[in-house]
């Protein structure tokens, strides 16, 4: 059962016998809390979808998990520790890896791309790459152990097709070959497939082939750099990592998520979301003064009205509650409508992509939005936070009206 105070609030808020500039403000502070509302949502929301897009790209190739060396006693140490990765991880999918930077020729062209040796079997389970693949048969280096995967843009620079050689060098040894007169280490590889998965580190200049190609042309002889793993689960590489580099010195033997891989750039994507909220919040911050302005004045014109209720018997701390309610009413509803037309405008732009984009220039053919329900959460607390806090100031002066006075000179 509804009760007074909150009777007397909703009659004060919907019940309006004329238009008045009290009323004006009091729907501008309205309508400025869903319009302030709507646009967090509709923002936070399209960040969401671009940072979802970005990280679902720079994830789609990279390791959940990379354990590698880093100091020379590191790289002594990187083959003992598979047995704990394996204890620590179960399940978990795991490869040797070695990688380096090699110049690949092929005819009179020629372009430095990243060599990324890996087990065989570590293409699809680790990396995934059967679902990347947009030329080629096999997505894995055949059977004498020289086929190569490349991102699209190897195919697209060298004018090759799967089934074509291509020649690597290493930059091991150049010195070396120069001074004595020799050749500098290099290999025949077959390239058997290509692959787009929409990172440009791993399409534009990445090349994986199996792990002795790796080890020969960056003279590692039998040794590894390390290991890179994928879990199953995303959400659990971060507090596995902390859990295996406690196992081991930092400074032998680093231990990075896919988090870390990228930091930076997810850490400036964060810093410009918050800002973003920061800012919009205040379109609902001047909402909110508004709300504050109108029921000052409302208190002015309900007067006669409050110090005939405190006549009749109310307390002036039920008298203050009303204006509170007023204030919560004001901030929920407008809050509530903010949703909806959020919802709505993610509903439209998901349905019917009303906001498109040019496909020959980006990766995708129309903005992303992805909603996150503490979005919601965090707004509505602002929003109706603020709204309350606005109602504070004029119900504490209501409460304060004479009764005798009020009526007397209203």
């Amino acid at each position: 059962m509804i009760n007074a105070e909150l009777f007397i609030a909703f009659r004060y808020f919907f019940s309006r016998k004329k238009l008045n500039f009290i009323t004006i403000i009091s729907y501008l502070s309205f309508g400025g809390i869903t319009i302030g509302v709507a646009a967090l949502i509709i923002v936070m929301s399209v960040y969401n979808g671009f940072s979802g897009l970005v990280s679902s790209f720079l994830i789609s190739l990279d390791p959940h998990i990379r354990v590698e060396a880093v100091s020379p006693k590191g790289a002594e140490q990187i083959p003992a520790i598979y047995d704990t990765l394996t204890a620590t991880l179960p399940g978990a999918h795991i490869t040797r890896y070695a990688s380096g930077k090699v110049l690949i020729f092929s005819g009179r062209r020629y372009q430095i791309f990243e060599i990324m040796g890996v087990e065989r079997h570590a293409l699809n389970s680790v990396y995934g790459i059967q679902q990347y693949m947009v030329a080629g048969e096999k997505p894995a280096p055949n059977d004498d152990g020289t086929g190569v995967i490349g991102g699209y843009a190897l195919m697209d620079w060298f004018d090759v097709l799967p089934g074509d050689t291509v020649t690597a060098v290493s930059p091991r040894g150049l010195e070396s070959a120069y001074l004595k007169g020799g050749l500098p280490l290099s290999a025949k590889l077959h390239f058997v497939g290509a692959f787009k998965s929409g990172n440009n580190s791993y399409d534009a200049g990445t090349i994986f082939c199996d792990l002795p190609v790796a080890q020969m042309l960056m003279e590692y002889g039998d040794n590894f750099q390390g290991y890179e793993i994928r879990l199953n689960s995303l959400d659990e590489a971060i507090p596995l990592a902390e859990v295996l580099q406690e196992k081991f010195n930092k400074e032998d033997i680093s231990v990075n998520t896919w988090y870390d891989l990228h930091k930076q750039l997810f850490t400036v994507m964060k810093i410009e979301r918050m800002a973003a909220m920061v800012i919009l919040s205040l379109i609902v911050a001047v909402a909110v003064f508004n709300i504050l302005a109108s029921l000052a004045m409302s208190v002015i014109e309900k007067k006669r009205d409050i110090g005939i209720l405190q006549a009749m018997g109310m307390h002036p701390s039920r008298v203050k509650k009303v204006f509170v309610y007023q204030g919560i009413i004001a901030g929920v509803i407008g809050t509530l409508l903010g949703f909806a037309i959020g919802l709505l405008v993610y509903w439209l732009q998901i349905t019917y992509k009303i906001y498109p984009l040019d496909p020959t220039r980006f990766k995708i053919d129309a903005m992303p939005m992805q909603i996150e329900w503490l979005d919601f959460v965090v707004t509505g607390f602002i929003a109706v936070g603020l709204s309350i806090l606005a109602s504070l100031i004029p119900a504490k002066r209501a409460a304060s009206i004479n009764a005798l006075d009020a009526i007397r000179w209203e």
